[in-house]
């Protein structure tokens, strides 16, 4: 069978990959895809976004089965418009994916299904959410609403950076139109823990639990990020990317491919993936794979997996 995988992230050439490897699929298109995906055996990049053009895409190439991956084409209503022209996709409708699209619509959720979360205020003037800032103190944390590339939340120390986030987002329009709402909320201490289940409504099928670590540098200091984020100049070459074994492999997230060379392209740039026995011995393939790796700007942190580590 034939699939077709939305997304340019990470995140689809991770699931593309997976895929591709299944004995049943032909083949796997990914949509834009990134540097990752068109050297990747099983995988072929398709240069479309516009949603009319996927449709046509899947209906004369046969696709069977659609994946989608980001955020914004689930809240731009992708599954609702491939089940309208009769064709079979994985995700969210557009009506679902408020949860993830908006913050506000998310803490409102929560409040009344009874699913414990912070104190919130939700806001659409600047002013109003100074006052409240300047009320409930710090630390206290800024979220623009709206999807914003894992950018658009601040954890403030202090009042005055809390204010200063609302101004770049809100006045400054730093983030868009992500950020005409925000949520502000109540700090809560302790470690953060994924728990990603699927379901088709009826039945639900939970997926491994997971940690992320959103803050920039090594101990959880900087800003947040997506998620250990990496940021490096909009086209770098990369090189030293180790031959994925079944072991360890790099998954492509911000990469591009001009000619036969791999370039950055912003943002997180790779995601090396490592399994092991045990945390300490996946964390040692993983870092021994990262430092063979090269481009201009690279950063990383060199604690992931820190916690597990101590507990153990």
């Amino acid at each position: 069978m034939k699939l077709l995988v939305i997304g340019s992230g990470g995140r689809e050439h991770a699931i593309a990959w997976k895929l591709a490897r299944s004995p049943r699929v032909q083949k796997v298109f990914v949509a834009p895809g990134n540097g990752g995906t068109a050297t990747e055996s099983g995988l072929e990049n398709v240069p479309l976004e516009d949603l009319g053009e996927l449709i046509a895409f899947a209906r004369a190439q046969g696709v069977q089965l659609t994946v989608v991956g980001p955020e914004g084409p689930l809240a731009a209503g992708v599954v609702d418009a491939f089940r309208e022209a009769g064709l079979r996709i994985f995700g969210p409708t557009r009506a679902a994916a408020q949860l993830e699209a908006s913050k506000d619509f998310a803490k409102s959720f929560m409040a009344k299904h009874g699913i414990p979360t912070a104190q919130h205020r939700s806001f659409l003037s600047a002013d109003l959410a100074r006052a409240y800032i300047a009320q409930r103190g710090a630390p206290i944390v800024v979220k623009a609403d709206g999807l914003a590339a894992g950018k658009g939340v601040v954890v403030a120390q202090s009042v005055a950076e809390a204010q200063a986030a609302v101004e770049r987002m809100m006045l400054d329009k730093s983030l868009g139109a992500a950020g005409a709402r925000l949520v502000v909320e109540d700090y809560l201490e302790g470690e953060e823990a994924s728990f990603i289940v699927m379901t088709d409504g009826v039945h639900v099928l939970p997926l491994a639990t997971s940690q992320d670590h959103k803050r920039l540098r090594d101990g959880d200091a900087g800003p947040n990020t997506g998620g250990m984020g990496a940021y490096s100049p909009k086209g770098d070459p990369i090189a030293g990317i180790p031959a994925p074994t079944a072991e360890c492999r790099a998954f492509h997230a911000g990469t591009r491919l001009e000619g036969e060379r791999l370039l950055t392209n912003g943002g997180r740039v790779l995601c090396v993936t490592a399994l092991g026995d045990s945390v300490r011995i996946a964390r040692t393939r993983a870092y021994a794979a990262v430092e063979r790796i090269r481009f201009e700007g690279m950063q990383y942190r060199g604690d992931i997996g820190h916690r597990a580590l101590k507990k153990a």
